[in-house]
C-alpha cells in the first residue's frame, strides 16, 4: 500500500488518466478502471454502479460474478450500495452482513466476502453512482485507502458524465410545474416581502478534474486564496451594523476560516493525489458535507457552513466562474435563494433590492441569520427542494410570520399579501403608538412586560416597545458567535453597555447556557457525548462543573453591575441544591471583589429558571432562597410531554393551553404567591396573546416575550378584565374541556379581548 492517501490516489489517477484519454468504449473503460483500482488497493472486489432512470445498476466489477453487471440493480436506499447513494456516505465496513440495511443479491456470488466500503459518485452535488470494494477477509479499510477511493471516485463522475452513463439532471434539478405552490419553511429572521426569485450562484461546472501539471494548479489555487482573502478583508472593512460588536465577532470568525492553514492544507493534499485545482476544492467541499451530514451538534454544523461558503467561493475565483447574483447586481426587488450562506455572502448584495431570503438549510444559531436580523432582511429556512419548486425569475411572496412562501401567485393572491402587509404595517403603527401606554388591564392590574435579548443591539427593543425591561438576557449569545472563548474583560463590556443601554430598567442576566445542542467548537466536552443533548450535559449542570467558566461570568457580570441593583438567573435547574451552589459560588466572587476594594453592586437579586419539571417537586426547599422564578416554557413543555420541539412531527402533538400545561403553571403560581416571589414566564407562550391571556388568568404578572411581541400583547391586556379571565380559567382547569384553545378563544370574542 502506498504510505499517504495522496500518493494512493495519484498512482491510480496516473493510471486512469490513459484510460480516459484512449478512444475505447465507456464500458471497456469503466472494465479496465475497476482493474486498476482492484490491484491499487489490493483489493478482490471492486465495482462500480451508476444511476439509471432512478436506479443503481452495476456498471463494472472485478471479483463479482461477470453476469451480474446490467442484471444486479438496487432502488435508492436498498442495500448498502443503494443506503450510500440516497444518504450521500460513506460505509466502511469489516463485516457487511451486521449492517441493518445489507440485501444479498445471490447472482452477485458476494457471499464470500466479509469486508465492504463504499463511496458516493457526486455529480453536480447529488449522488450518481456507487464506487465499492470487498475483500475476504473481515477487515476495515484504512483512511487513506477510503481517501483514495473518493478522489477516483470524483474522476469516475468526469468520465461517466461525458460518456452520457448517468441520469442527467433528474426530477430534483428541474421545476416540475408552473402552477401556484405554498412551500413551507421554518421561521429564522421574521417579516414579509415580495420579490422574484434569483439563485445566488449557479453552479460551477468542473470541466477537468485529472490535472497536467501538479505545480501549475497549486499556483492556481495560492492566487485564488490570495484575491478571497482579499475579498474577505474588504468586506469586513465595509460592514456596517451600527451600535455593536456581536456583528463584527462574526466576521472575525469568517476571517479565521479564510485564513486557516488547514483548509488549505487539505486542498494541497487532494492536489498532489493528481486533481486538477477545480476538483481538489470540491474534493475537500464533499468531505465538509459528509462531515456536516454527520453532525449533530447545529453550532459546529453553523460554523462547516461558512467553510461551505468560503469554498464556493474560492471555487468560482479558481474556476473564473465568477458571477454570483451579488456580482451581477440585482435588478429588481429580490428574494434569494441558496442551500445555505455565509455571512459576508449576505453582506455583498444590494440592501435597496434584496426583500428576503430563502434557504434550503439554515438554522436560527447560524451566523448569517444574526447578519440578517441586523440587516433586517426576513428569512425562511429549511425549504426543501428548492430548484425543484422555483425557477429563476419566479414572482415569490414571503410570509415568515406564517412560516411559507407563495410561488407564482395569481393576482387575487397578489392583492390578498398586499392588503395583509398593509394591514401588518397599520397594525405594528398601532403598537408602536402604545409604546408609551402603560399594560393595565381593564380592571386596573398592571401587568409587567419585559422582552428577551442575547445581542447588545437587542437593549434597543426597550425604546421601541416601551418594555418595562430584559425579563431574560442570553449570555451565551455572545460565546455562540464568537471564534474563541470571550475573556472576562469583553463579558464584562458587553454587560456594562446592555445595563447602560437599559437605563434604570431592570435587566435579568441568565448564566451561561451551553453544552448539550448549544456545544461550542473551542469548549473540549467531548467527554460528554450524548445521544439526547437537549436533556444532557448542558447549563447550569456544566457550568458547575467547569468552575472557572462560572467564576469568569459572575466576576464580569458584578462588575458590569457596580453601582446597581443586578439580577442574576440560573438556567435548567432541577434540584434546589444546584440554584444554592451556584448562588454560593456568585457570593464568593462578590466577596472577593469587595476585598480587593472594588466597586459592587448596590444588591443582588437572584433567581431560578423552572424548566425541568423535578424542580416544582421542591419550591418547598428553593422558594425560601430564591428573589424570582421564570418558567422557561419552551424546554419545559418538551419535557412533560416528552416531544422533542426540533422534531416537526412532533411539533403539533401538544398544546400551551392543554390542560397538563396550563395545571402545571398553576401549582408552581400558587405556592410562590404565598412565599412573595414572583413569577415570570419567559418562553414564547408568553408572547402568544391567547396563550399570555391565559397566563394573567393563572395569576402570572411577568411575560418576558420577543419584541415582536410587545405590541399584540399589550393590547390584549388593556382589553382584558383580569379577575374575569381568572375565574374562567378556574372553572376551565376544573372540569377541562377538549378543545381548551377554542373555549378560549371563544371567551376572548365573547368579553371583547383584543387578540391580534
Amino acid at each position: 500500500m502506498p504510505v499517504s492517501a495522496a500518493a494512493s490516489a495519484r498512482e491510480i489517477l496516473t493510471r486512469l488518466h490513459d484510460v480516459m484519454a484512449a478512444r475505447s468504449p465507456a464500458q471497456a473503460k469503466l472494465n479496465q478502471v475497476v482493474e486498476i483500482i482492484g490491484e491499487a488497493l489490493d483489493s478482490e472486489v471492486c465495482s462500480i454502479y451508476l444511476l439509471r432512470e432512478g436506479v443503481l445498476e452495476l456498471f463494472a466489477t472485478r471479483g463479482l460474478a461477470p453476469e451480474a453487471v446490467h442484471v444486479t440493480k438496487l432502488a435508492l436506499g436498498e442495500g448498502l450500495v443503494g443506503t450510500i447513494a440516497e444518504q450521500n456516505e460513506i460505509l466502511n465496513l469489516d463485516e457487511a452482513a451486521s449492517h441493518p440495511d445489507f440485501a444479498y443479491k445471490p447472482e452477485t456470488g458476494e457471499d464470500r466476502y466479509h469486508s465492504f466500503a463504499g463511496v458516493p459518485i457526486v455529480r453536480r452535488e447529488r449522488s450518481v453512482g456507487v464506487l465499492a470494494v470487498q475483500h475476504a477477509d473481515p477487515r476495515r479499510y484504512a483512511d487513506i485507502e477510503i481517501e483514495a477511493l473518493q478522489t477516483v471516485a470524483m474522476v469516475l463522475s468526469e468520465l461517466i458524465a461525458n460518456a452520457g452513463l448517468i441520469d442527467q439532471g433528474g426530477p430534483k434539478d428541474r421545476v416540475q410545474s408552473t402552477a401556484t405552490v405554498r412551500i413551507a419553511g421554518q421561521k429564522l429572521v421574521d417579516g414579509m416581502a415580495a420579490g422574484y426569485a434569483v439563485f445566488h450562484q449557479p453552479r460551477v461546472t468542473i470541466e477537468h478534474t485529472v490535472a497536467e501539471d501538479t505545480e501549475a494548479e497549486r499556483h492556481r489555487v495560492y492566487a485564488a486564496f490570495d484575491k478571497m482573502r482579499e475579498q474577505i478583508d474588504r468586506i469586513a472593512r465595509e460592514a456596517e451594523f451600527g451600535v455593536g460588536d456581536e456583528h463584527q465577532e462574526v466576521i472575525a470568525t469568517y476571517k479565521m476560516f479564510a485564513y486557516d492553514e488547514g483548509w488549505a492544507r487539505r486542498i494541497n493534499e487532494a492536489i498532489d493525489s493528481g486533481l486538477t485545482a477545480e476538483a481538489a476544492i470540491e474534493r475537500v467541499q464533499q468531505r465538509t458535507r459528509q462531515r456536516m451530514r454527520q453532525i449533530d451538534d447545529p453550532l459546529l454544523a453553523d460554523r462547516m457552513h461558512d467553510l461551505e461558503d468560503l469554498s464556493n467561493r474560492l471555487l468560482r475565483i479558481v474556476s473564473g466562474q465568477m458571477g454570483t447574483a451579488a456580482q451581477l447586481g440585482l435588478r429588481q426587488d429580490t428574494i434569494l435563494l441558496a442551500r445555505n450562506l455565509g455571512p459576508a455572502e449576505l453582506l455583498e448584495y444590494d440592501r435597496r433590492r434584496l426583500k428576503g431570503v430563502i434557504l434550503e438549510e439554515g438554522s436560527l444559531t447560524a451566523h448569517v441569520i444574526i447578519v440578517a436580523r441586523a440587516m433586517g432582511v426576513p428569512v425562511l429556512g429549511r425549504v426543501s427542494d428548492v430548484r425543484r419548486q422555483i425557477a429563476e425569475g419566479d414572482q415569490l411572496l414571503l410570509d415568515v410570520t406564517e412560516g411559507s412562501v407563495l410561488v407564482r401567485p395569481t393576482s387575487a393572491m397578489e392583492e390578498a399579501f398586499e392588503a395583509k402587509l398593509q394591514l401588518r404595517q397599520k397594525r405594528r403603527a398601532a403598537f408602536a403608538a402604545l409604546r408609551d401606554v402603560p399594560p393595565v388591564t381593564r380592571d386596573g392590574h398592571r401587568v409587567t412586560l419585559m422582552v428577551n435579548a442575547g445581542l447588545r443591539d437587542d437593549a434597543a427593543a426597550l425604546d421601541t416597545t416601551g418594555a418595562d425591561g430584559i425579563g431574560l438576557f442570553r449570555t451565551e449569545f455572545q460565546f455562540l458567535v464568537s471564534a474563541t472563548l470571550p475573556q472576562r474583560e469583553r463579558q464584562q463590556r458587553l454587560y456594562r453597555d446592555v445595563l447602560e443601554a437599559a437605563g434604570d430598567r431592570p435587566v435579568i442576566f441568565r448564566t451561561i447556557d451551553i453544552g448539550g445542542d448549544k456545544a461550542l467548537p473551542y469548549l473540549n466536552t467531548a467527554d460528554h457525548d450524548e445521544e439526547n443533548p437537549a436533556m444532557g450535559w448542558r447549563a447550569l449542570r456544566l457550568a458547575l462543573e467547569r468552575e472557572g467558566l462560572m467564576k469568569a461570568q459572575a466576576r464580569a457580570l458584578i462588575e458590569a453591575g457596580a453601582g446597581r441593583t443586578l439580577h442574576v438567573m440560573f438556567p435548567m435547574v432541577s434540584e434546589a441544591w444546584e440554584f444554592d451552589e451556584a448562588k454560593a459560588l456568585f457570593e464568593a466572587q462578590r466577596a472577593w471583589l469587595g476585598s480587593r476594594g472594588r466597586r459592587l453592586p448596590l444588591e443582588m437579586r437572584y433567581g431560578a429558571m423552572l424548566e425541568v419539571p423535578a424542580l416544582a417537586e421542591q419550591l418547598d426547599l428553593i422558594l425560601p432562597n430564591v428573589d424570582f422564578l421564570s418558567v422557561g416554557t419552551n424546554d419545559l413543555t418538551q419535557f412533560l410531554f416528552a416531544a422533542d420541539r426540533a422534531n416537526p412531527k412532533l411539533a403539533e402533538r401538544y398544546d400551551w393551553l392543554s390542560p397538563s400545561i396550563l395545571r402545571f403553571l398553576r401549582r408552581v403560581v400558587e405556592p410562590a404567591r404565598t412565599a412573595g416571589v414572583p413569577v415570570a414566564v419567559c418562553g414564547e407562550m408568553g408572547g402568544r396573546p391567547l396563550e399570555a391571556m391565559a397566563l394573567i388568568g393563572l395569576g402570572i404578572e411577568r411575560l418576558s416575550i420577543t419584541p415582536a411581541a410587545v405590541g399584540p400583547v399589550k393590547a390584549m391586556i388593556r382589553s382584558l378584565d383580569r379577575s374575569a379571565i381568572a375565574g374562567e380559567m378556574t372553572r376551565l382547569l376544573a372540569h377541562p374541556v377538549r378543545d381548551m384553545r377554542g373555549a378560549l378563544g371563544a371567551w376572548a370574542a365573547t368579553n371583547g379581548v383584543e387578540l391580534a
